[in-house]
C-alpha cells in the first residue's frame, strides 16, 4: 500500500535498517527492498485473519467502557467461544491504549527540522466592506515554533495542499514529518492498526518527503503547538488589522506582521526569539522539490458536440477535433483553466463568470466554421426536373 512506501522512505531516511522497517510493518524483509527498488508502494501477500476478528467489536465495547485488563477482556471472550490465547488480545489492545480517556498530556520537544503541526482556523472579517468567512491554514515547526499561514476561502483538499505548499516555501525547506487533524483532505478513516491517508495527500507526502502523521481520534491535544498558534492569530493578527481590500491585501499584510512581529517575540515556552530559535532549525530541513507540487482541482468532461467544455456554469472552447471525447480539466486556485486530452495540453483559458459570456479561442472551431460555410451547388436543372415530375 502507498501508506507502507511512504512509511518506508521516512525510515529509510533516518537510517533504519530494512531488516527494523519490515518488523516493524509486519512484511518479509524482501517486501521492503523490492519496494525500494521499484521506487513504488510494496506489494507483500495479504494479511491473514485472526482468531479475534469476530470478537473486535466486543472488545472495543469493553475498552470504551473503561475495561483495559487484557486478562478480565480473555475471560469475557472465551465464554463467548473464543479460542485464542490472551497473547492476541494484548497485542490488538497495546496500540489502542495511549487512548485512554484521562491521559494527562505530556509535552514533548521534537528536534530541528523533525516536525511540522498543521491546522485550520476560521473567523468572520470585513473584506472589500463585506463580512467574510475567512479560513487560515496554520503550519508550525515544532522545534523552532516558527509559524506560517495563509487565508483563502475554503477547507477543501486542495487548499490544504496549498496551504502546506506555502508554508514550505516559507521556511524555504520541508520538515520530516507532518502532523495533520482528521480532515477528510488528509485522511480518509482510522483503522484499528493504520490510518487510511488520502491518496493525494500521499502524492504531496511523496513529492515533497516528508511523512504523514495523523492524530488519534479525540486526542487533538497532539497537535498543541499548532492550536496555540491559531488562538495567537486570532487575538493579535486580527486584533491588529481589522478589515482588508481584498484576499491579496489580507495576505500580504500577514506575511508582513510574521517578520515584523511573530518571528520576533520571545516564546513563552522556550524562552528564546523565535527567528533566532530558526536559524538552528533551517539547516536541518529537507530542500525544496525543484518543481511545485500541483493543486489544481481535477475532474473530467464529456466535449459536446459543438466543441465546448461546461466548468462552473460557463462554457470554454476545445480544438474541434475533441467534439465527443473526455478531456481533463485542471482548475488552478487562482482561475487559471488548463484541459488536456490523451496528456497533452490542448486549451489554455482564465475562468470567467457566467455574465462575460462564453470563452472561445478562434482558432479552435476554424474547421466547424469552414464546414458549416461550405454549401453544395446544384445547377437549376436539376429543380427543373423535379417540377416536370409533379
Amino acid at each position: 500500500m502507498k501508506e507502507d512506501f511512504v512509511m518506508i522512505q521516512a525510515l529509510v531516511k533516518r537510517g533504519v535498517y530494512q531488516q527494523d522497517i519490515a518488523t516493524m510493518l509486519g512484511v518479509h524483509p524482501k517486501t521492503v527492498r523490492r519496494a525500494l527498488a521499484r521506487d513504488g508502494a510494496p506489494t507483500g501477500p495479504a494479511k491473514r485473519g485472526s482468531l479475534l476478528d469476530a470478537y473486535k467489536p466486543r472488545v472495543d465495547a469493553l475498552l470504551q467502557e473503561g475495561v483495559w485488563n487484557a486478562v478480565v477482556i480473555w475471560r469475557e471472550l472465551q465464554g463467548m467461544g473464543y479460542p485464542g490465547e490472551v497473547s492476541i488480545i494484548r497485542d490488538y489492545i497495546r496500540p489502542k491504549r495511549p487512548l485512554r480517556t484521562g491521559r494527562p498530556t505530556v509535552r514533548f520537544e521534537t528536534e530541528p527540522g523533525e516536525q511540522l503541526q498543521s491546522d485550520w482556523g476560521q473567523l468572520w472579517v470585513p473584506l472589500g466592506g463585506v463580512e467574510t468567512p475567512v479560513h487560515f491554514s496554520v503550519n508550525t515547526l515544532g522545534y523552532s515554533r516558527r509559524f506560517h499561514f495563509w487565508c483563502t476561502d475554503s477547507e477543501d483538499a486542495e487548499h490544504t495542499y496549498e496551504g502546506l505548499i506555502r508554508s514550505f516555501e516559507w521556511f524555504a525547506g520541508v520538515p520530516r514529518e507532518v502532523v495533520v487533524d482528521n480532515q477528510k483532505a488528509a485522511v480518509l478513516r482510522h483503522a484499528p492498526q493504520q490510518v487510511h491517508f488520502h491518496p493525494r495527500f500521499l502524492d504531496l507526502a511523496l513529492h515533497y518527503g516528508f511523512r504523514p502523521w495523523a492524530c488519534r481520534p479525540g486526542r487533538a491535544r497532539t497537535k498543541g503547538k499548532d492550536e496555540r498558534n491559531v488562538s495567537y492569530i486570532k487575538h493579535h493578527f486580527f486584533v491588529r488589522y481589522r478589515a482588508f481590500d481584498n484576499w491579496a491585501h489580507l495576505n500580504q499584510l500577514a506575511e508582513q506582521w510574521l517578520r515584523e512581529d511573530a518571528d520576533q517575540r520571545v516564546h513563552g515556552t522556550v524562552h528564546e526569539v523565535v527567528a533566532t530559535r530558526f536559524a538552528r532549525e533551517a539547516p536541518a530541513l529537507q530542500p525544496l522539490h525543484v518543481q511545485r507540487f500541483d493543486t489544481s482541482y481535477r475532474e473530467t468532461r464529456q466535449v459536446s458536440w459543438d466543441a465546448f467544455v461546461d466548468v462552473r456554469g460557463n462554457r470554454y472552447s476545445v480544438p474541434a477535433a475533441l467534439a465527443g471525447q473526455t478531456v481533463d480539466v485542471y482548475l488552478s486556485l487562482d482561475g487559471r483553466l488548463t484541459i488536456w486530452a490523451a496528456g497533452e495540453r490542448v486549451a489554455d483559458h482564465t475562468l470567467r463568470p457566467v455574465s462575460e459570456g462564453w470563452v472561445v479561442v478562434p482558432g479552435h472551431h476554424a474547421h466547424l466554421w469552414a464546414d458549416t460555410l461550405h454549401v453544395e451547388r446544384r445547377p437549376l436543372a436539376v429543380y427543373e426536373e423535379v417540377g416536370q415530375w409533379n
